[in-house]
């Protein structure tokens, strides 16, 4: 990692190989936006075409050597690779470029370190940085291989580099048991609100979005809300009200992003199961980006294998104000919205209420003073709006749970 105490950018040089494996300018064009949030200062990138990555040294000896040159002349201090680099890889590269190097994997895990605040939050993250860390030891250098001193920290003749293997895989079983116990809690507070009959609704979408800022504007909810990649990690909860007077308890899950590296998804692996086992799923979308669709499927990719398929699912268009809308027709599963002009809330608010399951039933009842006892039952799995007492019975404004509402049609006041 590079650690920038003093909080002046850094001067960083993208690197980029281009196999065709991916788009390469898109790519590299979102790692500058990560350096960026990182608190790098992005003053020249290179892009390498070649038919397979050199496996010392990723790009070529010669491209290397080029980028040297224009290091000193830029006067940077950070190379960032659009690429997973192999511990011996990084440890050429630093050798002929003699600046730190860091690859787009170590980059992303450096900011989420950032931005967690949670104590969940933190242990997903350490626990990425140390299984992306414990392969990589290999091949760092001969600082990791001489044999160390200390009592009682290792056996006779153990190397300094099995000794750091060692350490990090007692921490990766410390840090595994610590969110095993903390997925355990979340499980149970998810048991409860199926119990208590609380419909979920989960944010997801690519990061920065707008999911925050959405959150924000419906709930009051006083999340941070940059205009930054990955601005927020920490899951937010908050109920709101549709308008047939059911609750539901919307949920902003972490950001997505194109190779988001594996043993973040895998960290993360629970925080991402708030959107399996929500009610329905909202997919906030920035309707001004030229890449929404290609970073919609990335999300849409991601909720099929946590097994999202059978969720019901919205598209909502957000940054609406900006333009683009006559791309966009609005439906039952689409809608556009301005989360920062909070336009478009009514509508998004209607299509949350339609696609939900039907758990209750806004109704309008006559019940009959000997009947008392069923206002009681409606009100412990319901909620009642209005009462007001009539020559015949009590008229009640109420939300009626669903296995309740076949015996009060016998008593729909017209």
């Amino acid at each position: 990692m590079y650690e920038n105490k003093n909080e002046v950018p850094v001067k960083a040089v993208l690197a980029c190989v281009d196999t065709g494996e991916f788009d390469a300018e898109i790519s590299i064009k979102e790692l500058a936006e990560l350096a960026q949030t990182a608190n790098a200062e992005v003053v020249g990138e290179v892009i390498q075409k070649k038919q397979t990555y050199d496996s010392a040294t990723c790009m070529g000896s010669g491209r290397l050597e080029e980028l040297k040159e224009q290091l000193e002349i830029l006067e940077a201090e950070l190379v960032i690779f659009d690429h997973e680099l192999t511990g011996v890889q990084v440890r050429n590269i630093e050798n002929i470029l003699d600046v730190h190097v860091i690859d787009r994997t170590t980059l992303i895990l450096d900011i989420f370190a950032q931005r967690a605040r949670t104590k969940e939050g933190k242990l997903q993250v350490e626990l990425a940085q140390q299984k992306y860390r414990l392969p990589r030891l290999t091949g760092m250098g001969t600082a990791l291989s001489r044999l160390g001193g200390g009592i009682g920290t290792r056996g006779p003749g153990e190397t300094k580099l099995e000794t750091d293997k060692r350490h990090i895989r007692k921490r990766i079983s410390y840090l595994e048991d610590e969110l095993e116990e903390l997925k355990k809690h979340r499980n149970f507070s998810r048991s409860r609100r199926k119990k208590d009959g609380i419909l979920c609704c989960a944010i997801v979408g690519y990061t920065n979005v707008g999911k925050s800022t959405l959150l924000n504007a419906l709930t009051d909810a006083g999340v941070l809300a940059e205009n930054k990649l990955f601005a927020t990690l920490d899951i937010t909860s908050r109920s709101i009200e549709l308008p047939d007077g059911r609750s539901v308890m919307l949920i902003d899950t972490v950001g997505l992003i194109r190779r988001l590296p594996h043993n973040l998804v895998e960290a993360f692996k629970s925080t991402l199961e708030e959107a399996a086992n929500a009610d329905i799923i909202l997919n906030v979308q920035d309707i001004s980006s030229p890449e929404r669709e290609q970073q919609a499927e990335v999300t849409r990719t991601l909720l099929s294998e946590l097994g999202c398929d059978g969720i019901p699912q919205i598209d909502v268009m957000n940054k609406a104000d900006i333009g683009y809308t006559d791309t966009v027709f609005e439906n039952d599963t689409t809608v556009l919205i301005s989360a920062e002009q909070q336009t478009g809330f009514d509508r998004l608010l209607e299509c949350i209420m339609k696609n939900l399951p039907e758990t209750s039933k806004r109704m309008k009842l006559l019940i009959p003073y000997d009947k008392t006892a069923f206002i009681n039952r409606i009100r412990i799995d319901g909620k009642i709006f209005s009462e007001e007492y009539q020559e015949t019975g009590t008229l009640i404004d109420a939300l009626v749970d669903i296995k309740l509402i076949k015996e009060a049609e016998g008593y729909l006041w017209k």
